[in-house]
């Protein structure tokens, strides 16, 4: 009894340790020299910026601007609810799409 106590415990302390990991959403560049390519990603915060990374959001072409960036809303609002930091950049594209509106309202309605 004492034993799956004790290992239930020890299972939810590192189900919760593995939430609370300092995740940020932010761009990681691909493409060639002089012709920059980002995808959206989750990544834990200790990692490099081009290294590895959780999942990928979406992506993102700056010569085609903020507008045709393609991002998976629903995997960019499980991220937030999740309680990932995006970076400034990622923060303003969520803007402009309107997914931080609905991370805010999702977080008010529960």
């Amino acid at each position: 009894m004492l034993d799956t106590t004790l290992s239930k415990y020890y299972y939810s302390k590192a189900i919760q340790e593995e939430i609370i990991m300092a995740v940020k959403i932010r761009l990681t560049r691909i493409g060639r020299h002089k012709d920059p390519f980002f995808r959206i990603v989750a990544a834990d915060s200790r990692y490099a910026r081009d290294g590895r990374y959780i999942e990928q959001i979406g992506y993102f072409d700056p010569e085609k601007g903020v507008e045709n960036a393609v991002i998976d809303e629903e995997l960019a609002l499980k991220w937030l609810a999740l309680g990932a930091t995006p970076s400034e950049t990622v923060k303003a594209m969520f803007n402009r799409k309107g997914i931080n509106a609905k991370a805010i309202e999702a977080k008010k309605g529960k």
